[in-house]
């Protein structure tokens, strides 16, 4: 079995898991009447998860080409030719801009997670970078404070 089938097994064992807990869900009282359920988009995104995974796990393998490989041919035999370490690099980064939410704030925790993420991948361009991990930041904590009402810190606590 090739990586991106191994990789679809086990995000349709996700998907499945996922769905029987978002489908299981117990709804409140008032819940029940609600024409959008909490439980509605994790359903929806379960069974979107499911079908994208089997259409990878059914559909057949490409053929190579005489004197080249198949373009996004992954294999297990192949893995230390990949960007394992930038992978999880990018993983690691994740984690730290998670656990840095709540004691450097959102817009700073996500601006230097977007620039370090972005520095990770390969993007040198620090006069690019900055000004897009602000807009970016900016634009999502706006919109998310002031659209959907969800209060999220935008400084460090000793600065608000």
């Amino acid at each position: 079995m090739t990586l991106d089938k191994a990789i679809a097994a086990v995000f349709l064992l996700v998907g499945l898991i996922y769905g029987y807990a978002a489908f299981t869900y117990r709804l409140l009282p008032f819940e029940q009447n609600m024409s959008f359920l909490p439980n509605t988009l994790p359903t929806v995104l379960s069974i979107l998860v499911v079908f994208l995974a089997l259409i990878i796990l059914v559909s057949p393998k490409a053929k190579a080409e005489p004197g080249g490989d198949v373009l996004g041919d992954i294999s297990l035999e192949r893995l230390r030719e990949y960007k394992t370490g930038q992978a999880l690099t990018l993983i690691a980064a994740m984690v730290l801009y998670a656990l840095a939410l709540r004691p450097a704030g959102f817009l700073a925790a996500t601006v230097l997670f977007i620039v370090a993420g972005g520095w990770i991948l390969g993007e040198r361009k620090l006069h690019v970078m900055i000004p897009v991990a602000l807009v970016a930041a900016g634009s999502v904590w706006f919109l998310v404070q002031e659209t959907l009402g969800i209060y999220l810190r935008p400084l460090p606590g000793f600065l608000s």
